[in-house]
């Protein structure tokens, strides 16, 4: 089965409405339509949109004039009237991205455009409450230091990205006992508030993750998919009739929590089973010895066979995880990503394509299993995208399909 959307989930961008005190929520749809839709014009946005001409005519004026768009040289040649192509600015502002993982922090600037341009990395043993926010404070510091003043006024928002419940888990990754204290009494949102000066909002690291894979998309985007990233963890989510699926405590689709049974019928979490750390327990049985937070200089074309048993049993656990999720939400498309090597993530991919087609299921269609484009960078970029997403454009990907 091949998985072709007919439509990019960003087109027919929020369909806009006229009355006066809904202006805001006009110019989220008109701005939503110039950045998934490069050079429209005002007649196509208009079409798009659903509001009068004059109403968008006058809502591009005010765009220009805050620095959010520019318009391109006037087409000409074509039916009709002369057409001005309309540009989103890449400068027009920029947000923080920063993940907080289990053996590192990852900092990213991007621009409007969804670009990263700075990054700072730093491993640890375990996230550190007492340290965390003055490390994390240094590497926006580091990375912001080069945006000119009049750029820096445009750079207000700041998104982090984190597992579920650090405080309970901090356990699998062998912190001291007095970091779960810490971690009860860490506000980490107040704190680098107020360190940055910035609006800070938290979100799950695989909902970041999966959103960034939305933007990273080739045109037109799938309006419902499965996302998986295998990292020290499988970090996951889910994109829904056009809405990613954060839930109440914006930590849904933690498909990484599903239990699924290994070939002695024992349950445990498939976070136990597809994830590098599962790996690395396996490798340390088989006489291995690998730096826990050196992942990228692991000697991956050495591990052989515990390699190959590794992606055997991922592919079938999260094929099993797949299938459980298609039960849910009609999807006819996974996408599978990583922090390890592209090769890895490719044989995986290429595994599980494999496993679905196996499942005991008559009336199943195997959906379509794609490798992700942006690896370990994911979450850190989401996290960024989705404040300026939400700060200037249409609020809900539902928002973009009705």
């Amino acid at each position: 089965m091949t998985f072709e959307p007919v439509r990019d989930v960003f087109d027919a961008g929020g369909r806009g409405l006229q009355h006066h005190g809904l202006r805001r929520a006009n110019e989220r749809a008109v701005l939503t339509v110039i950045a998934f839709n490069a050079g429209v014009s005002n007649a196509e946005i208009a079409r798009l949109t659903g509001l009068a001409p004059q109403t968008v005519s006058a809502i591009l004026t005010d765009l220009e004039q805050a620095g959010l768009t520019s318009r391109g040289d006037v087409l000409r040649g074509r039916r009709g009237q002369p057409a001005t192509p309309i540009f989103l600015r890449a400068d027009g502002a920029y947000a923080l991205g920063v993940e907080i993982g289990w053996r590192h922090v990852e900092a990213v600037l991007v621009d409007l455009h969804g670009q990263v341009l700075a990054r700072q990395h730093r491993d640890h043993a375990f996230p550190d409450a007492s340290r965390l926010a003055t490390d994390i404070a240094s590497m926006i510091n580091t990375i912001g230091v080069d945006l000119p003043d009049p750029q820096r006024e445009r750079l207000r928002d700041l998104g982090v990205a984190m597992p579920t419940n650090i405080a309970g888990n901090l356990h699998l990754v062998d912190a001291p006992q007095a970091q779960r204290m810490l971690w009860d009494k860490l506000e980490i949102a107040d704190e680098l508030g107020r360190r940055t000066g910035l609006a800070v909002t938290t979100v799950n690291d695989g909902n970041a993750a999966c959103w960034a894979e939305l933007i990273a998309s080739p045109r037109p985007r799938p309006a419902d998919f499965i996302y998986f990233l295998i990292s020290r963890y499988i970090a996951a989510g889910i994109v829904g009739q056009g809405t990613l699926w954060e839930g109440p405590s914006g930590n849904s689709a933690n498909l990484g929590s599903m239990l699924v049974s290994d070939d002695g019928g024992r349950l445990q979490a498939a976070h136990f089973v597809a994830s590098l750390t599962a790996l690395e327990q396996r490798l340390a049985e088989a006489g291995f010895a690998v730096d826990s937070t050196r992942i990228e200089e692991w000697d991956w074309a050495g591990f052989g066979r515990v390699l190959d048993q590794w992606i055997a049993d991922s592919a079938r656990a999260l094929a099993r995880v797949a299938f459980n999720t298609t039960t849910v939400i009609e999807s006819g498309l996974v996408v599978v990503d990583g922090i390890m090597p592209a090769s890895i993530t490719a044989r995986l991919v290429t595994q599980l394509k494999a496993e679905l087609q196996r499942l005991p299921v008559a009336a199943f269609v195997p959906p379509q299993v794609l490798p992700g484009h942006l690896g370990a960078l994911a979450p850190a970029m989401g996290a960024a995208q989705l404040t300026l997403y939400r700060r200037y454009f249409s609020r809900t990907l539902a928002d973009l399909t009705g």
